[in-house]
């Protein structure tokens, strides 16, 4: 059996590290969820980037990292918009209308939107055989959430908030992977959470002061909103971007179809949900089709690489 080539290689490196992303976004709606019972939804966005903010600004000091060029401000700024508002406190919203498992029947499709994005945003080309793959993830993630949350979850305005929110997240993704071809991930991130300090810092303070009458955040609250800015809003993109990066934006993008199946599984963790056969099903077709998305991808990569040996 002759040996990965390098190209494969660096594919699969990145994918490992997109999964490692993901994994650690998967604390983002359990988290979420416990905080906006403490916070209002808009200091959960803007509380949680502060925090990366400062961590980002020292990290930065220490190593001695140079302000970005001229010419990545753009990318840089249209993936703040879409990490640290958009995302954040479109989700934030809807969670206060909605159940988790209903969010996740739209949220299933950010895979596919930021595959579709890559392909017109960077022109990355992929398959048939991958669109079928990614498809069919979707579906069974969006099935495995239809049976999971009910009629009963139902909610327009919510469903519009999660589908902006897929939006704004999907393009900051391929947004944040572009920069990250010219600089390490974590320097993309940390960027974007510093250039938003002045914002988020005097945001939240407003916020903080003008709904503590109505909120009153216990330990948990606190934990979450902490835990959701080191992790979720900062720690996450470091593995992430160094996937799509090295894997590409519409292929790395496909492994987030495992988030939904994980922040299932911590929810019965964290939130005491009840695990059914019915996640095993779901989780088994997703990695299938994930396993499919990428075999495309490789085979294709794999006979460009002959041909051209030839």
């Amino acid at each position: 059996m002759p040996a990965p080539t390098d190209a494969v290689r660096r594919h699969r490196e990145g994918l490992a590290w997109a999964f490692l992303g993901v994994v650690l976004f998967s604390f983002s709606l359990p988290m979420t969820k416990v905080a906006v019972t403490g916070f209002s939804p808009y200091l959960t966005a803007t509380g949680r980037a502060a925090i990366a903010g400062v961590l980002a600004a020292i990290l930065l000091q220490v190593r001695r990292v140079p302000f970005p060029e001229r010419r990545h401000l753009p990318g840089l700024l249209i993936t703040l918009f879409g990490a640290v508002f958009g995302w954040p406190i479109l989700l934030a919203l809807a969670l206060e209308r909605t159940t988790s498992a209903h969010a996740a029947v739209v949220a299933a499709f950010m895979p596919l939107t930021t595959a579709l994005i890559a392909v017109v945003r960077t022109h990355e080309r992929v398959t048939p055989q991958f669109w079928a793959a990614a498809s069919l993830g979707t579906a069974a993630l969006v099935a495995f959430a239809l049976s999971r949350g009910g009629a009963a979850d139902a909610d327009l305005v919510a469903d519009l908030l999660v589908a902006l929110a897929v939006i704004a997240s999907s393009w900051c993704y391929v947004e944040g992977a572009a920069v990250a071809a010219a600089m390490p991930g974590w320097q993309v991130i940390s960027w974007v959470c510093v250039l938003a300090l002045p914002i988020t810092v005097p945001a939240s303070a407003l916020i903080w002061l003008a709904t503590r009458a109505d909120h009153s955040p216990g330990l948990p609250a606190w934990a979450s909103l902490t835990g959701l800015g080191l992790s979720s809003m900062y720690l996450a993109f470091f593995a992430w971007y160094r996937g799509l990066a090295m894997a590409g934006s519409a292929h790395g993008g496909q492994v987030q179809q495992l988030q939904a199946l994980l922040t299932l599984g911590l929810s019965a963790w964290l939130l005491g949900e009840r695990v059914t056969w019915s996640m095993v099903a779901a989780a088994t077709t997703v990695i299938v089709a994930v396993i499919w998305a990428q075999r495309s991808r490789v085979t294709r990569a794999s006979s460009q690489i002959g041909s051209l040996d030839s």
